[in-house]
């Protein structure tokens, strides 16, 4: 039986770094993960299976570092995900010369291969209406999913999803910001919701009539569904059939379902509501600053695909209907 890999945090260095990302720069569980997995990928490549921490980080050069990343182009990795291992291991490698660990960065200057300017999947308005309509317009489909369930149970999940959809669209959240919501979380009297996003950063994002309206209901089936129970405002604010959280990966699927149910692309995900959201948004007047401010995005280069979105859809509409395009 082969010998199991070792675990990567063994290396003291590594895990006074994961500590240090997830305490000091308050980084989410997601990114310390992400963060493990590329040093654990780097180490595997660098000493072979055989090698065993403590690892001695100061004797690799950047001709070392090199080789790693051009490994992953040779295999196809998209720029994305070398240029993302390359930010860990830098990052890495800063904190080690902070600590008088090493005395080189040996990514230090390395540049990530350059990323294809894709523009995100928008849906259109209607497109959207569509989604958002699905999980009460499809009641036989909602019948044959959730067989053998009681009429609360399925009123819950029915109501649920309907609000799930409506608060990805009405806030421009990411999924694991939804889902990770809490009861004190949403002021349905104000029409706001907080969110925490990336960093742990928090930001205030405005619920519209629909979505309030939809949470309302959510909120009342669900006390139908679980009557014995209190609902406290820590307690998670979307939960599954048991009452236990609901995760990203579970409204990533019931995603996927109700874009069949709509007759749209299933190969989108959810982050498509976000894009979505901001597409409409600049569409109809909506400021740059103030759409970056309502996506949590820390610079405007990044809100600012947006309007590249905005300007490709202006000129599909010019191509198809001026005489002379």
């Amino acid at each position: 039986m082969a010998e199991a890999p070792p675990d990567i945090a063994a290396d003291s260095c590594v895990a006074h770094f994961l500590t240090h990302i997830e305490s000091e720069r308050n980084a989410s569980p997601h990114t310390v993960a992400g963060y493990r997995s590329d040093l654990q990928q780097f180490a595997r490549f660098t000493w072979g299976e055989a090698g065993r921490p403590p690892y001695p980080w100061s004797d690799l050069d950047r001709y070392a570092a090199r080789r790693f990343l051009a490994e992953f182009q040779k295999l196809g990795r998209a720029p994305t995900t070398t240029g993302r291992k390359l930010a860990a291991l830098r990052s890495f490698y800063k904190f080690l010369i902070r600590e008088e660990r090493v005395e080189r960065n040996p990514f230090a200057g390395l540049r990530a291969p350059k990323r294809a300017r894709l523009l995100p999947e928008v849906l259109s308005e209607n497109e959207v209406i569509r989604l958002l309509e699905a999980p009460g317009k499809d009641a036989a489909a909602k019948r044959k999913a959730r067989r053998g369930m009681g009429n609360a149970e399925a009123a819950y999940l029915a109501k649920r999803d309907a609000a799930i959809l409506e608060m990805l669209y009405s806030t421009g959240a990411r999924v694991s910001e939804v889902a990770g919501l809490r009861h004190d979380d949403t002021d349905l009297l104000s029409g706001i919701v907080k969110v925490r996003g990336k960093g742990k950063k928090e930001r205030l994002c405005p619920l519209g009539g629909p979505a309030c309206a939809a949470l309302s209901e959510m909120i009342e089936a669900k006390t139908r569904r679980w009557p014995e129970e209190k609902r406290q405002g820590n307690m998670p604010l979307l939960t599954n059939r048991r009452g236990g959280p609901l995760t990203t990966r579970s409204i990533q699927r019931l995603f996927k379902q109700y874009l069949a149910v709509a007759g749209l692309n299933a190969e989108m995900s959810p982050h498509a509501l976000r894009h979505s959201f901001a597409t409409h948004m600049l569409d109809r007047g909506a400021d740059l600053r103030s759409v970056q401010e309502l996506l949590g995005h820390a610079s405007l280069s990044t809100t600012q695909i947006y309007t590249h979105v905005t300007v490709e859809r202006l000129k599909r509409v010019y191509e198809e209907a001026h005489p002379r395009a």
